[in-house]
């Protein structure tokens, strides 16, 4: 009988709390699953695995030359920034990641998001339920000034499944979609999308929605410079990633009146730290990295991983994120 590889989840919990069984994974071999892994246990636990799953554990080219059993990891999440994909591949460890599991979450919390901003439903939530509704001497009233969407202008930069997710919404709306990406499609394909340059789409928009990966080349691309081109009754969406935005900037910007809100579900640290300083800014909504986590997201990257553990296993890996670096180490 075949020995069953070993499978350690490094990181399970904000996958499953209680509500999103690993079975499908647990199945496929010997496997240990750890709620959350500090960085000085994970030499300790991912020792003799084969295959190691992982969130936001960061596995650089250090720990990963300590541990020789590994040939195969999956992450449990769309991004690998955590992760020295290219030190695996030459090290023979394939590396598979969990794509378009969120999309439809992640563009219905960027509206969540933006409809806070211009609608403020938490807001006068509250104010009913101090009691201000009940002693107005008017049938309706308004803490603060309330914004249609319909008409505005939605800008979105990153046009991949998320951004056009989020462009199809905002027409539902009513609003005239612009976007930005490096390599535009055919006008044909998305006619009623316009494509325009960075600074073009921030002193256009009337919301901006940030929708596209972090790389080395665009860490904290949205700073003071391209903040100070947007309309001053414009507001940011941020549920990409928190390092794309300078925060030191956003939160002046904000004091300043620079522009008149942001929607951040993603900031540059997670967990938060006390000191930043989006805490204090005014017109700045922010929800915990909130916005993969539907329960039917949770469960459609259960699925993936599993299927992954599964290709891995059979010599037919999916989802591979550092195939070229696999396939020159192959020819050598």
């Amino acid at each position: 009988m075949a020995t069953q590889p070993r499978i350690v989840i490094l990181d399970g919990y904000t996958i499953n709390p209680g509500d999103n069984s690993w079975q499908p994974v647990a199945a496929q071999g010997n496997c240990t699953v750890y709620d959350r892994t500090p960085p000085e246990l994970v030499v300790e636990r991912a020792a003799d695995a084969e295959i190691i799953l992982t969130s936001k554990v960061k596995l650089d080219a250090k720990l990963l030359a300590t541990l020789p059993r590994l040939r195969f990891i999956s992450l449990l999440a769309t991004g690998y920034n955590n992760l020295d994909v290219e030190y695996a591949g030459q090290h023979g460890i394939a590396v598979a990641n969990v794509p378009a599991y969120s999309t439809d979450s992640v563009a219905q919390t960027a509206f969540a998001l933006l409809l806070e901003l211009t609608t403020h439903a938490g807001l006068h939530d509250q104010a009913v339920k101090n009691g201000e509704w009940a002693r107005s001497p008017d049938h309706s009233f308004w803490k603060t000034p309330i914004i249609e969407l319909a008409g505005q202008t939605l800008g979105i930069v990153g046009f991949g499944a998320i951004g056009r997710a989020v462009a199809r919404i905002g027409a539902a709306f009513g609003m005239q979609i612009i976007a930005y990406t490096p390599r535009p499609p055919a006008a044909s394909e998305f006619p009623t999308v316009r494509f325009v340059t960075i600074d073009e789409l921030f002193s256009q928009a009337d919301a901006v929605s940030l929708n596209c990966p972090q790389t080395t080349d665009n860490g904290g691309f949205v700073n003071a410079a391209l903040l100070a081109r947007m309309k001053p009754t414009a507001f940011l969406i941020n549920v990409a990633r928190g390092g794309l935005v300078n925060e030191a900037d956003l939160a002046a910007a904000l004091k300043g009146g620079v522009l008149a809100g942001a929607g951040l579900d993603v900031v540059a640290v997670e967990p938060m730290l006390p000191d930043n300083p989006l805490l204090n800014a005014p017109h700045c909504v922010i929800t915990p990295h909130i916005a993969w986590a539907s329960l039917a997201a949770r469960q459609r990257l259960t699925a993936i991983v599993a299927a992954n553990v599964a290709g891995y296993l059979a010599g037919k890996p999916i989802n591979l994120v550092n195939s070229r670096w696999l396939n020159a180490r192959d020819k050598e």
